[in-house]
């Protein structure tokens, strides 16, 4: 151990004599001047113009009636094909790790799932056919350093909702289909204000006021957009898990009666995600709905697993199984009209078409492939080949007409996603 010691300040010596001749001989040079920094980027510079394009196709051997897929909502017109999103986005990332910051998010799209992404009161009418034109998303945000180390984020206008496991953006999701909880248990977006205080490295407390379920803004917005509407929950972010526990409570649908304001819509979901390993990863969601604008309270919920599993850097599997409830029949329905869907969240007329209470299951099988050595312009896109099974748990018929036929509903889908940049 001795001799380790005295060759170790023997090896650290000579490199300093070593050091302090080259320094000697050198002395005489002049320094060399220090690199200038780097300009800090500008705040323009990280403004960013996207897109993508969502097409796809829906095989449903039983040929249903008027071409619909019961129980769905983007991928609902089977055996032919839909050009579902054409979108474009332009925004400013908020930067959340420093001081304050100002962001924004504007993005519209142009397709067949605007039929029921449209805001209440806000282009819902503006086309009749199957493709149609939405605003998704038309925000301000900003990170503020105040109240606790990691401060707060402020997110004021229109946008995607934060509840559920499936968004709008196809490039969020693995499958092309979406689930029942997607569909029918949770709001899809919000006009308003949503904060999100970060209290540590483990906790964010989310808590906002909106407008209401799919709402804009005044009178086109509903006779309960004026009302208060809360959305809010918290996060937890774990070692290999995470949690977010969201709601969304507040008045909607037709103001009729005296107590129509106190009568409230519950959205509740609740997401577990486990990183099990390197390549496998687990998403629980916990489901509740209720609404207590229609005689006895119509209520719906459920759960949902989703398993994903890495192959290969281009081909990744996953399986989605599903289970749901709608207690009164109220919440799953088709809808055949391109005007369907905004008929029933406003109350009017139209040819939408329920099943009465049930229990639905589903199960589903699918690949992302995304070939590598592609242009950057569309380095990302995929290919979403799925396999789904539907079924009534409980007694019944729902599938395959009005009213149904069909116990069992077997749909083979594939989709194509491209993302562009520009």
């Amino acid at each position: 151990m001795r001799s380790r010691i005295l060759t170790l300040l023997a090896g650290t010596a000579a490199a300093s004599v070593l050091a302090g001749a080259a320094f000697a001989e050198d002395q005489t040079a002049p320094a060399a001047a220090p690199a200038a920094p780097a300009a800090p980027a500008s705040w323009w510079s990280t403004v960013s113009v996207t897109g993508h394009v969502e097409a796809g196709f829906t095989a449903n051997p039983s040929v249903p009636d008027q071409q619909i897929s019961f129980g769905r909502l983007f991928d609902d017109r089977s055996n032919t094909p839909l050009l579902n999103q054409v979108a474009i986005t332009v925004q400013r990332p908020l930067n959340t790790s420093g001081g304050f910051d100002v962001g924004f998010k504007l993005q519209g799209m142009y397709g067949s799932d605007s039929r029921y992404t449209h805001f209440i009161g806000e282009l819902d009418r503006s086309v009749s056919g199957i493709n149609q034109f939405d605003v998704v998303e038309a925000n301000v945000q900003m990170h503020l350093p105040i109240l606790t180390k990691g401060g707060m984020d402020i997110k004021a206008g229109q946008f995607s909702t934060p509840i559920g496991q499936e968004v709008i953006d196809p490039t969020g999701n693995f499958f092309y289909s979406h689930s029942y909880i997607f569909n029918f248990g949770i709001p899809l977006k919000h006009t308003g204000i949503l904060t999100t205080t970060h209290v540590n490295s483990v906790l964010d407390i989310y808590a906002g006021y909106d407008t209401g379920v799919n709402t804009s803004v005044g009178t086109r917005g509903g006779p309960n957009a004026n009302q208060f509407h809360f959305l809010g929950g918290f996060g937890l972010n774990l070692k290999g898990w995470t949690v977010l526990a969201l709601t969304h409570v507040g008045p909607e649908d037709c103001a009729c009666g005296p107590n129509a304001h106190s009568q409230l819509r519950y959205l509740n979901d609740v997401l577990v995600t486990h990183k099990i390993n390197d390549k496998l990863t687990s998403v629980t969601e916990f489901n509740y709905i209720r609404d207590d604008n229609f005689g006895a309270p119509a209520s719906g919920g459920g759960v949902a697993e989703y398993l994903t599993y890495t192959l290969t850097p281009q081909i990744t599997a996953a399986m989605r199984a599903e289970v749901w409830r709608d207690n009164n029949g109220f919440f799953v329905a088709a809808f055949p009209g391109n005007f369907d869907f905004v008929n029933l969240e406003v109350g009017r007329p139209g040819t939408y078409y329920g099943q009465g209470p049930m229990t639905y299951g589903a199960v589903t099988f699918g690949l992302n492939i995304k070939p590598s050595k592609l242009p950057k312009q569309i380095d990302g896109l995929t290919l979403r080949p799925e396999i789904r099974y539907d079924t009534a748990l409980s007694s019944g018929h729902p599938f395959n007409g009005n009213p149904g036929s069909g116990k069992d509903q077997v749909t083979i889908g594939i989709d194509l996603v491209v993302p562009l940049t520009m």
